[in-house]
């Protein structure tokens, strides 16, 4: 799989879309690369802009979007909310795939090379891409902003790592780097002032206050401010007034989300803002968000209320977008905000966007694919979908209010294993097209025989593969059903018992598959191996059906 990096250059311009459309048409010019998000806003003229791709297109493009911008933006008439010194203000590249920090921070410097020596840009470098840790801090190198640049430039301290030492009054300056993932996140607040803001974001943030007695700062032994640290780390803040929206917000970076989850910096804002008679009213995200930050919010907020977190992506994700208020300013739709919605490949799940009609015709139809691998694994996630209904009724039941979160982690441990079946009956499909593909290699020279049985060779084991982790999930799906046909609602017996009927259907139509398949390979060592674990699972699953299915019978008892 290629390297995949991600850029976040940030515009000084949040009003003029033509200025915005020029320069995100100069992103889209770069073939390899995708423009995932384009996220203006009006108070802070500001416009952030999230792309992903291949390294080097990647910086080609991000190139061309800076120099674009320096055309069009004029940093003498800017007017915003948000901190900022250049017409591209910042430009972080972060590792997302196949990638170290250390190779990432070495694409960054070398996208600062080329804007600073042709472009004559001043450009400096920061975290990861900046050794000198003195001046690896955003806040810092932009501190005084454009209005003091013309200063800072010429101090020998504040020389730029790239381009001129000159103070550039139409394009400022820009401060391209590498970082991890970095969250911005703004929220709302029922007030208009943006001191009160700010008391909430220095309670909040890492950094802090300095600590005051008598409006004047409290100095330690050495005479430097004492400082109060925030209540989160890994959190940077600040508070101001949004005109567009006629509020307050208390603007977020969550630099770490492992620290510092969005959920978390929602409910303390809560506690500090109510301790200071104010009232947190919704959220605000600006840019994309990776799919595990939404989904453990939507789990957090289900767990405060003592309810199962073991349902779908799409209700964990509606639960955090209610929950944090997402959608108080404007829609928020999670297929344009979440980064691997927006990365998704939809040819790699074509089956599982079918309606069930749709996809049984697909399957009546003359093709040879999707086949039984692909039905196996269908079948095995319905019967692991059986389960987790059942687990999420009993988490429920009226009367067992005490095992909520006994039942609730039977049922997330069974929405772990549908979504796995789910993503291998399009893979099984994709192992069958692996296989003929192969087979319509050209064969007429021996090294083009060689490749063509090579590539043959390695899309069988990849068929084999498909379906033998059909067996593995839904052999695991067999612990949950029995857990619920023993001790789950018994209304819903039944349920699980239908559910172990399709389990044991589909590890056994999965193995048929392993071994039609296993068949074409000629490795007889991993042939074998593959087979024996493959009927030992086989054998398993039958005789915990006959057990599930007797537990479930002397339950219905007729």
């Amino acid at each position: 799989m290629l390297p995949l990096i991600e850029c976040v250059p940030n515009f000084s311009e949040g009003n003029d879309l033509q200025i915005i459309n020029q320069i995100t048409e100069a992103i889209e010019s770069v073939e390899g690369v995708r423009l995932l998000n384009v996220d203006p806003g009006k108070a802070t003229n500001r416009t952030v802009v999230t792309m992903v791709g291949e390294p080097r297109a990647v910086i080609e493009a991000a190139f061309r979007a800076i120099k674009k911008a320096g055309e069009l933006i004029d940093m003498s008439k800017h007017k915003g909310e948000h901190p900022r010194m250049g017409a591209t203000d910042v430009c972080p590249l972060i590792p997302i795939a196949n990638i170290s920090m250390e190779e990432t921070a070495a694409y960054a410097q070398q996208l600062a090379k080329r804007v600073g020596t042709e472009l004559n840009i001043p450009v400096y470098l920061y975290e990861a891409a900046q050794s000198n840790s003195a001046r690896n801090n955003l806040s810092v190198i932009r501190a005084g902003e454009y209005e003091g640049f013309f200063k800072k430039i010429q101090l020998p301290e504040w020389k730029p790592d790239f381009g001129p030492a000159v103070f550039d009054e139409k394009r400022g300056g820009t401060v391209i780097g590498a970082r991890d993932f970095l969250v911005a996140y703004n929220i709302n607040l029922n007030t208009t002032s943006t001191r009160r803001a700010n008391a909430v974001a220095f309670d909040i943030r890492e950094a802090g206050r300095t600590k005051k007695e008598n409006g004047k700062n409290v100095l330690d032994e050495n005479g430097k401010p004492v400082i109060i640290p925030g209540s989160l780390k890994a959190v940077k803040a600040i508070g101001w007034f949004i005109e567009e929206y006629g509020i307050a917000q208390i603007s977020i970076n969550l630099t770490n989300i492992n620290v510092t989850p969005m959920h978390i910096a929602f409910d303390e804002v809560c506690k500090k803002a109510d301790a200071r008679g104010l009232r947190v009213t919704g959220s605000e995200l600006v840019g994309l968000i990776p799919l595990k930050a939404m989904l453990d919010a939507g789990k957090y907020f289900l767990q405060k209320q003592q309810r199962s977190v073991g349902v779908s992506q799409k209700e964990l994700i509606k639960i955090a977008v209610k929950s944090l208020g997402l959608d108080e300013l404007t829609p928020f739709d999670p297929q344009e905000r979440i980064i691997e919605y927006m990365l998704k490949d939809t040819a790699s799940s074509k089956l599982m966007g079918m309606r069930l009609d749709a996809f049984a015709d697909e399957t009546a139809s003359e093709s040879a694919a999707p086949g039984g691998g692909s039905i196996a694994a269908y079948v095995g996630s319905l019967g692991i979908s059986l389960a987790t209904m059942v687990a999420n009724l009993s988490s429920h039941k009226t009367g067992w209010d005490d095992r909520w979160e006994e039942f609730g982690t039977w049922a997330a441990k069974g929405q772990h294993l549908k979504d796995e079946l789910l993503r291998l009956v399009d893979a099984d499909t994709a192992a069958f097209n692996k296989i003929m593909d192969a087979f319509g290699l050209p064969k007429a020279t021996d090294a083009e025989k060689a490749a063509r049985k090579q590539a043959i060779q390695e899309a069988t084991k990849f068929a084999i593969e498909i379906p033998f982790k059909v067996m593995e999930a839904s052999f695991a799906g067999m612990e949950i059903i029995k857990a619920m046909a023993e001790t789950g609602n018994p209304n819903s017996v039944s349920d699980a018992g239908v559910g172990a009927l399709c389990a044991r259907t589909a590890v056994m139509g999965a193995f048929m598959n392993v071994r039609i398949n296993a068949a074409g390979y000629d490795d007889a060592a991993y042939v074998k191996d593959i087979v024996a674990k493959g009927n030992d699972i086989q054998d398993k699953t039958i005789l915990l059906e006959i057990e599930i299915l007797k537990l479930v019978n002397e339950k219905i008892g007729i």
